[in-house]
């Protein structure tokens, strides 16, 4: 049964011993094949959002709930993500730069669907753009490899695909209009 206090302490044992997301894949794919044990613990998702469950230098956990139909433009992390769904799809289109434009622009370079009980790994430079594809909330857990708040990052025009600083405010906005297009069902 999925425990929150040990899934944190897990976590954090394991960037201990190794910073690599190695380990952690491990325990995140472990925790999300218990997706109700996940679900109990951490509540049933009833509004998009991103919340923190735990922060670190060096490791950040998140329960990051997306919006029905939900999309959040191209962006990086600097740090490698490992990604377990607890409930619900998300779909993932990866990018990679191009040396027109400087380097600033990028082209979609594939994809990978992941679904309840499935767990991925993002490496430290890759650029990915994320879409909730069905018309519900889908619950992630959601465990970066360093201080996810603190990091600089950049984000894409998802029309143009000129690169820009990662804008968080936008982001946020992006969940709560998720959140109000939720309330208007």
């Amino acid at each position: 049964m999925f425990d929150l206090d040990r899934f944190i302490a897990d976590c954090r044992d394991a960037i201990a011993e190794d910073s690599s997301h190695k380990t952690v894949r491990e325990i995140v794919a472990r925790a999300v094949s218990d997706h109700a044990g996940v679900t109990r613990a951490l509540g049933e998702p009833t509004r998009a959002g991103l919340t923190p469950i735990y922060k670190s230098p060096n490791l950040t956990i998140l329960n990051l709930v997306w919006g029905p139909m939900m999309t959040l433009q191209p962006h990086d992390h600097h740090m490698w993500a490992c990604i377990g769904i607890y409930g619900g799809r998300e779909d993932n289109i990866f990018w990679r730069r191009i040396t027109e434009g400087g380097g600033h622009r990028i082209e979609a370079a594939g994809a990978k669907a992941i679904g309840t009980g499935d767990c991925t790994v993002l490496g430290r430079d890759i650029i990915h753009s994320v879409t909730n594809p069905i018309p519900r909330l889908t619950g992630a857990l959601h465990v970066y490899g360093g201080d996810f708040f603190a990091a600089h990052r950049s984000e894409w025009d998802p029309e143009t695909l000129e690169e820009g600083p990662y804008d968080s405010a936008k982001v946020i906005q992006r969940f709560e209009a998720a959140n109000d297009m939720l309330a208007r069902r």
